[in-house]
């Protein structure tokens, strides 16, 4: 296994998760708010689940997004 190769690829899919994560939850926060769904002080609790069925990992992730 070529670990720089590995690496590479990991931190590519890590870094393409982490930009679509942030834009749709920034798209889909800020309109909720200025409507007043949701307050500019909330907590929201994000998951993701992450699956890599050749390896068997299905593990979910949690945690909090403090709006204020």
């Amino acid at each position: 296994m070529d670990e720089e190769g590995l690496y590479s690829q990991l931190q590519k899919v890590l870094k393409k998760v982490g930009i679509q994560s942030r834009r749709e939850i920034e798209q889909a926060a800020r309109p909720a708010i200025s409507t007043g769904t949701l307050g500019a002080t909330e907590t929201l609790t994000a998951r993701v689940v992450l699956q890599v069925p050749a390896t068997g990992i299905d593990v979910a992730i949690e945690d909090a997004i403090k709006l204020s």
